[in-house]
């Protein structure tokens, strides 16, 4: 497949790319997991490196990236907000032109959004968005995959998303239709996705001919769902509201009687960490239907395959 149309590409938002764009990655990433199963070493990036800048700590992120880079030949520096002048007053735009003399590709977890655009508008190598308050394209990707692997087509199925509209239900809004999926999304009112990422979403799918629904009932939102998928209700950086969600999500935990309105063979998933008991009970976390662990590993082959195509 031909992936020198991504050379150089910054991976921001899903919806910067096309359809081909989204199936070429998915593609590539099983690719390079099979690659990796059967122990053939593929190293395009030998002798790059990819910058890590952290203003958020992720156990996921920074160790798949990290092997990433490392399975993909290359190497990865982890930079965190502390230890970085861009955490001592620099400009952005001057971090991004310095590390660009550096280093190969960046990948940035911060909280603003607007951070990373300005960072990629300065950066003359590829900055790849590993989450924002906005979105989170990198966990979609690996969720897609996941999918894909499960389903064997990504085609007319529907992903119920049940819980807070944050950077998991907008990555998800855009990059569902570009998939060819239905996305129903159900939030409590005051916690819905944001209208510009709504609107967006309703003309990405109106273009793929796929439906997206969002609405404040769970039980409609995963009726006759091949997905449900859900995230923490409090999460980094939002502990001071917690009694305050904990009130507000009491009606959206993903159980048993939840589950029993989707399709019997299901998918479960969660971007992960989990608060067991909270969004969602053990017995599906741990349940048949679960495939929680595979999408955690699917962060690895995704970002490998965006890494490779990008940089």
């Amino acid at each position: 497949m031909d992936m020198e149309q991504l050379r150089g590409r910054d991976f921001i938002d899903l919806a910067d790319f096309t359809s081909d764009d989204v199936n070429n990655l998915l593609a590539l990433a099983k690719d390079l997991k099979q690659k990796q199963k059967n122990g053939e070493p593929f190293q395009p990036l030998r002798g790059k490196t990819l910058g890590m800048i952290f203003d958020k700590s992720s156990t996921r992120t920074r160790v798949s990236f990290e092997v990433g880079m490392f399975q993909l030949g290359g190497h990865a520096l982890f930079l965190s907000g502390n230890d970085s002048q861009l955490g001592r007053g620099e400009t952005i735009a001057d971090t991004a032109r310095v590390l660009s003399r550096y280093v190969d590709g960046i990948m940035i977890r911060t909280y603003s959004h607007q951070a990373v655009r300005e960072m990629a508008e300065y950066a003359s190598v590829p900055v790849i968005n590993a989450l924002t308050d906005l979105h989170h394209p990198c966990q979609v990707l690996a969720d897609l995959l996941t999918i894909k692997e499960y389903k064997g087509s990504l085609s007319g199925l529907t992903v119920a998303y049940v819980g807070d509209g944050n950077n998991m239900a907008h990555s998800w809004l855009v990059g569902a239709p570009l998939a060819g999926l239905n996305m129903r999304v159900a939030s409590p009112e005051g916690y819905m996705p944001t209208a510009q990422v709504i609107d967006e979403a309703k003309q990405l799918a109106a273009k793929a001919g796929t439906n997206v629904w969002i609405g404040t009932d769970p039980l409609e939102a995963v009726y006759g769902a091949d997905v449900i998928y859900t995230d923490t209700w409090t999460s980094m950086g939002q502990e001071a509201e917690r009694a305050e969600r904990l009130a507000a999500f009491a009606n959206y935990q993903v159980n048993e009687v939840l589950c029993g309105k989707a399709k019997p063979d299901f998918l479960f998933m969660h971007c992960l960490p989990a608060h067991h008991g909270e969004e969602v009970t053990a017995d599906v976390f741990e349940g048949k239907h679960s495939v929680v662990f595979d999408e955690a590993e699917n962060r690895l082959h995704a970002q490998k395959a965006i890494m490779a195509a990008m940089m």
